[in-house]
């Protein structure tokens, strides 16, 4: 009687687990039939909510309209969720396809937006899933959810960059979702190249998503041109249902009017969400700026005149031609408290004797020099060096490490952080009390340049070739003041040795 009983539990216990598949493939099945039209449900009853947050009206509207529109595309102020909705598109998609052929092409302006934000977020979002009512096991991260794929039974999601329109041609499903992030740099070909999935039997998709560019490229036409594009769906999400939301602080917002300007190309594209109207607005750095910041500089120099100590802390130097005729070499010294000393000139200056000069300039004081070092700068620098001072070179062309104060904004290059940084300094908003000399010359240089987005969102300054044609002459002034304003990494030095300088010929 008892082997009989055991034999019955051991059967039965064979059975359980098949029988306890069947089960969770049946509640599958029935999420995928209850959610497979409806992406907007999936997002709001398939996850955890912090907080008790749901999605926001606009992004109900914008999911509920991709199945019957089948091509979709939102623009609107950065921080209104974008990556949010991408994300768990790409969830839904893949849950309610998996058990057909599927794919997801995912892509960029560049990669850095697929590798730092998209593919995080579906990972963000992925560990938010309430699996009991998907009816199935949470994803295997060693075998479904990469770092920038998900691949289950039958298809998967990837990432693609933006410049091989053959990846996208290529891939092929029965069931198939393009998401374009930031949309207003991905090419055209990008476009053409998904648009031509739509001429085979299936289910095909496409969400195009940015925030507004340039006024130019496939994004710009989808969403301003209606006739030609009417087989797009294209929703303009404000920055007022942003702020009802939650999803925008006002405050932000505010702060970025009077940061950046409510005609600047940054704030039409970034807080309004709109397409502003040049892709160049006005100069850098407004002139009003300039004009207090010399106003200071008068205040201050009287006070040095009653006594006031002043602690010299750098240097900028634009180092100019070799001939007496050319461009001439600028120096910018910088005072503790922003103050800027009156700049100084060499014309005609080997890179041997200018640095001469330099440190005479620099010796006994716990300072460093930054120091233009592309061509000949760049044997300025090495004396520099050489002579125990802390030099920091400045490499126009670099790539820019850092955004500007709030977070928001990219740059193409070291020189536009440069620039912007210089700008911000300025800003009277900013307590930096930037005091610079009167120098119309230097004021001009400063007030010139004007200032965009590279098709990848990257902000970018004008050409210094642009400037030197349209200004009769080279920035000098300008660029020797900017690269002093920027924060020096490496722990000056002091030299408390003789100079010998000029007893070598570098006098």
């Amino acid at each position: 009687m008892f082997n009989k009983l055991e034999r019955t539990q051991r059967r039965i216990q064979k059975l359980l687990p098949a029988a306890k598949s069947t089960i969770q493939a049946d509640r599958y099945a029935a999420f995928q039939s209850r959610y497979y039209n409806d992406p907007a449900g999936f997002w709001r009853d398939c996850f955890t909510w912090p907080n008790g947050d749901q999605p926001a009206p606009y992004q109900n509207e914008i999911l509920s309209a991709i199945v019957p529109n089948k091509r979709v595309s939102p623009r609107g102020p950065h921080g209104l969720g974008k990556s949010a909705m991408l994300a768990t598109t790409i969830l839904w998609f893949a849950l309610t396809r998996d058990g057909k052929d599927w794919k997801i092409p995912t892509t960029a302006s560049v990669w850095r937006q697929l590798e730092e934000y998209l593919w995080p977020e579906v990972h963000k979002w992925a560990r938010r899933i309430r699996w009991d009512v998907i009816g199935r096991d949470p994803f295997r991260e060693d075998s479904e959810m990469l770092t920038l794929s998900l691949k289950l039974k039958t298809g998967a999601a990837f990432a693609l960059a933006s410049d091989k329109p053959s990846a996208i041609e290529g891939a092929h499903a029965d069931c198939m979702l393009y998401v374009f992030d930031e949309s207003k740099a991905v090419p055209d070909a990008i476009f053409d190249a998904a648009e031509g999935a739509f001429s085979t039997p299936g289910e095909i998709y496409v969400i195009a998503a940015s925030t507004p560019g340039d006024r130019v490229g496939r994004f710009f036409g989808i969403q301003t041109e209606r006739a030609k594009y009417n087989d797009w769906w294209v929703r303009h999400v404000t920055l007022a249902e942003c702020v009802e939301a939650g999803r925008i602080s006002p405050t932000w917002a505010d702060q970025r009017r009077e940061q950046w300007g409510s005609d600047s190309s940054q704030y039409q594209n970034r807080v309004l969400g709109q397409f502003a109207e040049s892709e160049q607005d006005s100069g850098v750095i407004p002139r009003r700026w300039v004009k207090a910041a010399n106003e200071r500089w008068r205040a201050v120099t009287d006070e040095i005149a009653k006594g006031k100590p002043m602690r010299l802390i750098g240097m900028g130097v634009d180092v100019g031609g070799e001939n007496e005729g050319g461009d001439p070499s600028v120096l910018a010294p910088r005072y503790a408290g922003n103050y800027y000393g009156e700049l100084v000139q060499f014309r005609g200056y080997d890179p041997m004797r200018l640095a001469g000069e330099v440190g005479l300039r620099l010796r006994e004081h716990r300072a460093w020099v930054r120091v233009d070092a592309i061509g000949i700068g760049a044997g300025v620098a090495a004396r520099l060096r050489a002579m125990g001072l802390s030099v920091e070179s400045f490499i126009a062309s670099e790539a820019a490490k850092d955004n500007d104060t709030t977070g928001e904004l990219e740059f193409e290059n070291l020189r536009a952080f440069a620039w912007w940084h210089f700008r911000e300094m300025l800003d009277p908003t900013s307590g930096a009390m930037m005091a610079l000399p009167p120098d119309q010359e230097l004021e001009d240089e400063l007030c010139a340049p004007t200032y965009g987005d590279t098709r990848g969102g990257k902000m970018l300054i004008e050409k210094k070739e642009a400037l030197q044609k349209r200004l009769g002459r080279s920035t000098n002034k300008a660029d020797a003041v900017i690269m002093a304003a920027l924060p020096f990494t490496a722990v000056p030095v002091m030299i408390n040795k003789p100079d010998r300088s000029r007893e070598r010929g570098l006098g």
